[in-house]
């Protein structure tokens, strides 16, 4: 076991996000949309876990996250957070959730705390309404994870899947809208695809952490999605990601290793099998056999009788 998931099994909170931010110790945040997947990150010492609307891609099949409704994210949410003891799940309001009024996004954000029993809730940019909404979740008690640069939910409105702040004005807005953001009351912000030098800045300029994906690596923090880590999800993989495993060739090879076994009659084995004793079984033999008698009679009475 690692030093990292032998750490304090002391539940994470926002107020120690911002203690590590102060002390220098890096955040450690992937995705779960799931029981047994939640379970592992938490025993391994991850400190956030997102349920991010990244799921409609990985785990849905579609090509975008706007797919993904609010009751497939409560329901992934709620399996993450029965996995979870001391990782702190945050749960993305998904597209067209919070948009409209702030009586939609606290309706929906509420959701997610009451229903799902996650810790926090995560949304995407710095609109006026954005901000809005922000400061009224954090006011009803609801902590928020705030998410700048590349924003999934926009990619049509932003020419695909772009970096952001690539130059001098761009950047300037980003640092612009971080810092509302957090006088909003945002706890944390994810950058995602945003030029190194234009996240160090701005994570300089915050008291809360930030948290990166593509960034570099002079955020407070690092967020990748777990199957694109594991090597499980294929479709792609963004420049910035660093696969630590090939599970879907690993689990092809056991896929067919398994195929082959049943096939072949090797699997299952005597030792995977389940055995009668052997008094039983004659006992059973025994009984089959008078059944077999009595059938026998009872046909042939059927058969006499017929032919009268």
């Amino acid at each position: 076991m690692s030093k990292h998931s032998q750490s304090s099994r002391k539940a994470v909170s926002t107020l120690t996000l911002v203690k590590y931010k102060q002390e220098g110790r890096k955040i450690v945040a992937l995705t779960a949309y799931d029981y047994s997947t939640a379970q592992m990150l938490d025993r391994s010492g991850v400190d956030v876990i997102l349920v991010g609307d990244s799921l409609a891609m990985v785990a849905l099949g579609h090509k975008t996250t706007h797919a993904v409704t609010v009751e497939e994210m409560l329901h992934h949410t709620k399996a993450v957070t029965r996995g979870v003891e001391r990782a702190m799940v945050v749960a993305d309001l998904p597209f067209m959730s919070y948009q409209v009024d702030i009586i939609q996004a606290i309706t929906n954000a509420g959701r997610f705390i009451k229903e799902a029993q996650a810790h926090a809730i995560k949304l995407e940019g710095a609109t006026k309404l954005t901000l809005e909404v922000v400061e009224r979740l954090v006011a009803t008690g609801i902590p928020v994870m705030a998410h700048l640069g590349f924003t999934p939910q926009s990619v049509h409105g932003l020419g695909g899947f772009r970096v952001q702040g690539r130059n001098a004005e761009e950047a300037m807005t980003l640092i612009n809208d971080a810092q509302a953001l957090e006088r909003a009351g945002a706890f944390a912000v994810v950058l995602e695809m945003v030029p190194q030098a234009v996240s160090k800045i701005i994570t300089q300029r915050l008291q809360i952490p930030t948290i990166g994906i593509g960034a570099g690596n002079d955020c407070d923090g690092q967020i990748l999605v777990t199957d694109d880590l594991l090597g499980k999800y294929t479709d792609f993989q963004p420049r910035f990601v660093r696969r630590y495993a090939n599970l879907a060739e690993s689990c092809k090879q056991a896929v067919e290793s398994y195929a082959s076994d049943v096939m072949s009659k090797e699997f299952p084995n005597a030792a995977e099998s389940f055995i009668l004793p052997q008094e039983e079984l004659d006992e059973l033999n025994v009984k089959l056999a008078q059944q077999d008698d009595q059938s026998s009679g009872a046909e042939l009475i059927w058969l006499t009788g017929s032919g009268c």
